[in-house]
């Protein structure tokens, strides 16, 4: 076979690698109840919010006076729509972890979607990506959220997305702000004439995020930061940090009272110091943690695992993914776009040497409707998914007819095999 004729045949298999589709919404026949699509038809819009008169760590100099500047961020918000007839579908282009590629990503909603107010308002979801990231890493949990009955946010953290990732100090001063104010923005225009007016129920919101989304969520949850962290190498300039951490007697007035849960999964930052058991006994929102066991980013026994020890005063659940590493459950799966660029640069970002992708995004996605049912729906129905054998491994599948019998004590709402490799333990506040 001569070299030109193998180079079309790449060309070919190039071709018809990028042409397949990146599917976010895809559910395994094998995927737990929970995570299947709900009866809600799904609008999208992408929103430009400006935070005035933030800090610019950026361009603020250690010992200068703080640059003052207003903060652009996007957000793309899902919610129910009334589609009148048209077709569910949409493409969302995603610059990826590899900036240079820009990814197509196909779901379920419609862009510019009549919204359905007939059963709303809907309780609010806020994503809040990782470091680097954008709106679109945890898309699958919005579409399905959306489709669930709840409008949800996603933040393009400016400074931390792909496209314009800066100097770290920015991120850790930043993250429980622009939560904070996105949430702020969102109850005003619930409130407004517009066409979210009647769709938004802010007064019961949830938080998810995912590493340095999860490090501002623990801290928005009431978990100030270690003070000795406010002049450390990592921090902004100028003392910054301050104003999240245990040190500043106004910390708690600035919390936001409507956030009633959140799910943090794989959050960064207990491992290089920034709580500690004084600041984590402040937490009293009721959390979800998600975490591999393997998490070298995070940590696990002194990461997620360690603030899940030490929220001592919330109600909290912790998820593991048995030998996962920090991209567990959150991710997307790996554009097509990157899987087929020379040398897949940023392909790891999204993958994880054990767990499939489509596989730990279904199951984030059951756990997470069933908390967010409970606690922001008031579904007293929904806490019996998380009243669980705590080793899925242990678990007795028994199913004859169709019917369980006296031995069933299988994990609810997942099939044969299905929670092996899983681990689910819960801590009652004061614990």
């Amino acid at each position: 076979m001569n070299r030109v004729l193998l180079g079309v045949i790449g060309v070919i298999l190039s071709a018809a690698v990028v042409a397949q589709s990146n599917r976010i919404d895809l559910v395994r026949g094998d995927a737990p109840e929970l995570a299947h699509f709900g009866p809600h038809d799904i609008g999208v819009n992408t929103l430009e919010m400006i935070a005035r008169d933030r800090v610019d760590v950026v361009d603020t100099q250690r010992g200068s006076d703080n640059v003052i500047y207003d903060r652009s961020l996007t957000v793309e918000l899902w919610y129910p729509a009334d589609l009148n007839g048209q077709t569910p579908g949409v493409t969302y282009e995603a610059i990826t972890r590899n900036p240079e590629i820009v990814a197509q990503l196909q779901g379920r909603a419609v862009r510019g979607a009549k919204p359905d107010r007939s059963n709303g308002p809907y309780p609010l979801v806020i994503i809040s990506h990782g470091h680097p990231g954008n709106r679109f890493l945890m898309s699958h949990t919005a579409e399905s959220l959306a489709s669930k009955g709840y409008v949800v946010a996603s933040i393009d953290h400016t400074d931390s997305t792909y496209e314009s990732e800066q100097h770290f100090p920015s991120t850790l001063y930043n993250r429980p702000l622009d939560q904070r104010f996105v949430l702020a923005t969102l109850a005003g225009l619930a409130g407004s004439d517009g066409p979210m007016s009647g769709m938004i129920d802010a007064d019961n919101t949830g938080i998810v995020g995912y590493s340095m989304g999860g490090y501002g969520l623990v801290n928005n949850l009431g978990g100030a930061y270690n003070p000795e962290m406010v002049d450390s190498f990592l921090a902004p300039p100028n003392g910054l940090l301050a104003e999240h951490a245990e040190s500043n007697p106004e910390f708690r007035n600035n919390l936001d009272p409507r956030i009633k849960a959140g799910v943090a999964v794989g959050p960064w930052g207990m491992n290089n110091g920034l709580w500690r058991p004084e600041g984590l006994a402040g937490i009293t929102v009721p959390t979800f943690y998600i975490a591999g066991s393997a998490d070298t980013v995070s940590g696990y026994a002194n990461g997620t695992r360690a603030i899940f020890e030490g929220a001592v005063n919330s109600d909290r659940y912790l998820l593991t993914f048995k030998n996962a590493g920090h991209n567990a459950a959150a991710p997307i799966p790996v554009p097509v776009e990157v899987q087929s660029s020379e040398g897949q640069i940023g392909s790891g970002h999204y993958t994880d040497p054990v767990w499939d992708n489509v596989r730990m995004n279904n199951i984030m996605d059951h756990f997470v409707t069933a908390y967010f049912d409970y606690h922001l729906k008031g579904d007293t129905n929904k806490l019996d998914y998380f009243d669980l054998v705590p080793d899925g491994a242990e678990a007795v599948y028994s199913v004859r007819n169709g019917q369980e019998t006296e031995d069933h004590t299988y994990w609810r709402g997942f099939s044969a095999g299905g929670a092996v490799g899983l681990t689910m333990e819960h801590l009652a506040s004061g614990q």
